[in-house]
């Protein structure tokens, strides 16, 4: 497997999990604090195009590692729980980086 496909996922990851901790702020403000109501609409379009592209990207790399379906449909929802994408994303690095580099893979953990 190619370290880009990995790379790739990788930053998704973060991007995806860094805007939806933004959306999630913007939705207090709107709903807490009734302010803000046109940026949480725009930081809310951004994050759906980039959770598609997270989507392409984790599934790309999933089947490219031969994952159970379980197993890639948690990766898949973890960029709609706020932080969970964080943890995900370091869970897959270290499984997926001796597939990488060519040597045994690591143990799965789902």
């Amino acid at each position: 497997m190619k370290r880009s496909v990995l790379t790739r996922y990788r930053v998704m990851a973060y991007i995806t999990a860094v805007m939806l901790l933004v959306l999630c702020t913007c939705m207090v403000f709107k709903y807490g604090f009734d302010t803000g109501e046109d940026l949480t609409l725009v930081v809310s379009q951004i994050h759906g195009v980039l959770y598609i592209v997270y989507l392409v990207f984790a599934f790309d790399l999933g089947s490219k590692a031969k994952w159970p379906f379980g197993k890639l449909l948690w990766v898949l929802v973890a960029g709609t729980i706020p932080t969970a994408a964080f943890f995900v994303e370091r869970k897959v690095t270290h499984e997926v980086e001796p597939l990488v580099s060519g040597a045994e893979p690591a143990p799965a953990q789902v």
